[in-house]
């Protein structure tokens, strides 16, 4: 890494230490509300080649709403994931890479727009499953071992560090087993990262309890700070607690909107339960990195940063 980079990812740190940060929304929707299409196995990947600037587009609303971090669009690029689309491995890192670029461009623009609150970028690493495309990010129990999970997510681990993001999103994991592997790859990476659970009430996906899975990270020097996301705003609470006790490190949480997805519809259903008046209480527990993931837009995120600036 550059000085520079571990100079942004030293302030990242210390602004943990200092206060709470906010971060984006869902990707997707924001993606989905500006039109574009996302009924394919790439998801928002596939926009990495088609169409960039919309990325940027969405990165820079949730700047504009008052986020501090922009997740990028990498959740689902994987080498595998561009190989079945007939993209070649060269080709799927310089994808991976420009995830990164893409949200750096919008801190860009954003500091052009008179934004001067601090700003980072957190690479987002997703799940095995996700590249599977078929709901098992959901279920986890993969049938992998640690190793070969490992094997799995060290090559584009190491594509997006080289691209120098201030932090590596480990996210949506659903399996303990898979976050023992992720957790093992990112060593030696020069690039922080934090680490967050997919969950149900008080146990990951794959169903091991949550002390257990937040343990695993909890001498992990790389790890800045470990939660859950993915979940439902329910199940963000208890999580806090536990993530807090078990790890001493500071908490990140980014649930969904409490409607749930349907893995074979391809579609969502139910009602949101996300609600605003919730964040003070997640942060007063221990929260220190607070936002939104699936069906959270622009429009909550500006609620979150008003109220957690308001505290």
């Amino acid at each position: 890494m550059t000085s520079d980079a571990l100079s942004s990812s030293s302030l990242l740190v210390d602004a943990l230490a200092a206060g709470t940060l906010v971060l984006d929304g869902g990707m997707s929707n924001q993606l989905e509300s500006a039109g574009h299409d996302l009924s394919d196995e790439l998801w928002s990947a596939r926009l990495l080649a088609e169409r960039p600037e919309a990325i940027t587009e969405a990165h820079l609303a949730y700047f504009e709403a008052g986020a501090n971090v922009a997740i990028t669009a990498s959740y689902q690029a994987t080498f595998e994931g561009f190989a079945k689309r007939g993209i070649k491995r060269e080709r799927a890192a310089e994808l991976m890479g420009l995830s990164v670029d893409l949200a750096l461009d919008a801190t860009q623009e954003a500091r052009a727009k008179g934004i001067t609150r601090p700003l980072y970028v957190a690479a987002s690493v997703g799940p095995y499953g996700a590249m599977l495309a078929d709901g098992s990010e959901y279920r986890g129990r993969y049938g992998l071992s640690v190793t070969e999970l490992e094997a799995f997510h060290r090559p584009r681990m190491e594509v997006l560090a080289d691209v120098e993001p201030d932090v590596l999103a480990l996210e949506t994991v659903p399996d303990a087993v898979e976050a023992e592997a992720m957790l093992r790859a990112v060593r030696g990476l020069g690039v922080p990262a934090w680490l967050t659970y997919s969950v149900a009430g008080d146990r990951t996906r794959a169903g091991q309890p949550l002390e257990e899975a937040f343990a695993l990270a909890a001498d992990v020097d790389e790890v800045i700070a470990v939660g859950v996301n993915c979940c439902a705003p329910e199940d963000v609470d208890g999580a806090i607690e536990t993530a807090a006790r078990v790890t001493g490190k500071p908490v990140v949480v980014y649930p969904n909107s409490g409607e749930t997805w349907d893995a074979q519809a391809r579609a969502w259903a139910g009602r949101s339960t996300f609600a605003t008046e919730q964040v003070r209480g997640w942060e007063a527990a221990g929260a220190r990195l607070i936002g939104g993931c699936c069906r959270v837009g622009p429009e909550a995120i500006a609620s979150i940063s008003g109220a957690l600036r308001a505290s």
